[in-house]
């Protein structure tokens, strides 16, 4: 007379694809994402410092490239790459920009770039809080 075997394991069932079967797979269920999107100009952000080590240590010789392996006008790579003249402060806070949850970004890269063309760290910091302050309904001057 055999006894009967009992297995715990975890195990989640998923699709591979759109119209797949279900499979069933040992292990827990994989980690879904936080809900809502990086703000575009956290993403601008994030690729102007990627750029600016790339033209730093002489991989891309100039905007001209960045344009042409970006496929945008050369306007556009240098609107992008004066995200780089901002101040480390600044940088830092755009990059931690909370997640869009639904409808538009807070920040866009319009109202960054008159702040960009400022050469005063100082005074960059002060033209941010204004407009963070501007952009916060509460008026504290956290962005949502």
């Amino acid at each position: 007379m055999s006894t009967p075997l009992t297995f715990e394991c975890d195990i989640h069932f998923g699709r591979r694809g759109k119209g797949a079967m279900k499979t069933v797979e040992a292990g827990p269920a994989p980690v879904l994402p936080e809900p809502g999107r990086v703000p575009r100009v956290a993403r601008l952000m994030a690729l102007a410092i990627h750029l600016d080590g790339l033209l730093q240590d002489g991989t891309l010789a100039s905007y001209r490239e960045i344009a042409e392996l970006g496929h945008v006008t050369r306007a556009r790579a240098s609107q992008i790459m004066a995200l780089v003249n901002l101040a480390p402060d600044l940088q830092e806070a755009l990059l931690d920009l909370p997640k869009t949850m639904r409808g538009r970004d807070p920040v866009v890269l319009r109202d960054l770039l008159p702040i960009a063309i400022e050469l005063d760290w100082r005074q960059q910091l002060r033209m941010w809080k204004s407009l963070a302050t501007d952009l916060c309904k509460d008026g504290t001057g956290r962005l949502p």
